[in-house]
């Protein structure tokens, strides 16, 4: 599986070094901690380990899940994207995170607007939802520019604290 956009390629995710070094720098950098949360990953095996365990059986399982977004001009591994199956959630959950030095640069936009079109057009996926800690601007105005539309807030099982839902519905003409 392969989604292409104007500037970037989303790719399955492997646990290859490659991967597995970059999803451990993504994975502790601050704003990583700061708005999505501290996985608790520090080694490159446990990179690896996440990768097997999280995208790796949720492509088995669901057919998506995250994949890593890289620019298509050079292959520059930039983040990741995709969907998340979460069974506290009524719908699959678009999720997106970026290495600090590439935001900015319309690159999450252009990654999410790819995965949603992979899940109406390839998926046959209506309803998504989004999920989205309290004082993350930046990925609620990038929400709202993807047509998703805040519907109160959801707590994760196991966890303490609040985050804004979102949910997009394809427009019936």
């Amino acid at each position: 599986m392969l989604i292409e956009t104007e500037r970037l390629r989303l790719r399955p995710l492997r646990d290859d070094d490659g991967d597995a070094a970059a999803m451990l720098e993504l994975l502790n950098e601050p704003g990583f901690h700061r708005h999505i949360g501290d996985r608790g990953i520090r080694t490159l095996e446990q990179a690896r380990d996440c990768i097997r365990n999280g995208p790796m059986v949720s492509y088995a399982r669901h057919g998506y899940g995250m994949y890593a977004v890289e620019r298509r001009s050079d292959g520059t591994w930039l983040g990741n994207a995709g969907l998340v199956h979460r069974a506290a959630l009524p719908h699959a959950d678009v999720g997106y995170a970026l290495l600090e030095r590439h935001a900015g640069q319309g690159y999450a936009l252009e990654a999410a607007r790819a995965v949603l079109a992979h899940a109406r057009s390839a998926l046959g996926l209506d309803t998504l939802c989004a999920i989205v800690a309290p004082g993350n601007a930046r990925s609620v105005a990038l929400l709202e520019k993807l047509g998703f539309g805040a519907a109160g807030t959801v707590r994760l099982p196991g966890k303490d604290e609040d985050l804004l839902f979102f949910l997009n519905r394809p427009t019936i003409r």
